[in-house]
């Protein structure tokens, strides 16, 4: 066993780097990511990107629930009923906006928080398209 608690035959050990005297080197056991640059002048540039395209379907979503939260009345003006929906929509609009997707969880709170608060809403008319377009996106998405 080696003085750094590394067993010498272990593949996941690096081989012991080279000598400098021989002119010096560099050995790698296992990377991911990240860049490597050697010598006394050397620089080293990593280029890279991670995640997909956006599922438009959450984009749509995402839309839908900030179009709600504008309809809904002024806080200072909001029923319990507005200001538990709007309670929803900001949690899922942090979610969908930090991640770009929204957990089954998540979708299925939003979908019951949008029925329950289009149940107590008689003739609030401007909102109630825009309730249905985050009803269909959240019930898309739960298949």
């Amino acid at each position: 066993m080696s003085t750094d608690g590394q067993h010498p035959h272990d593949p996941s050990t690096p081989e012991e780097a080279p000598d400098s005297r021989d002119g010096g080197g560099v050995t790698i056991g296992n990377m991911s990511g990240g860049s490597i640059a050697t010598g006394r002048h050397g620089t080293a540039t990593s280029y890279n990107t991670t995640g997909t395209a956006a599922d438009p379907r959450y984009t749509e979503l995402l839309r839908a629930v900030r179009v709600l939260r504008d309809a809904l009345p002024p806080a200072a003006d909001r029923s319990a009923d507005d200001a538990a929906l709007d309670g929803e929509l900001a949690d899922a609009e942090a979610e969908i906006a930090g991640s770009g997707t929204a957990d089954t969880g998540r979708l299925t709170r939003l979908l019951g928080g949008v029925r329950t608060w289009l149940a107590s809403q008689g003739a609030a008319v401007g909102a109630m398209a825009s309730a249905t377009a985050v009803i269909q996106g959240a019930a898309q998405l739960l298949g």
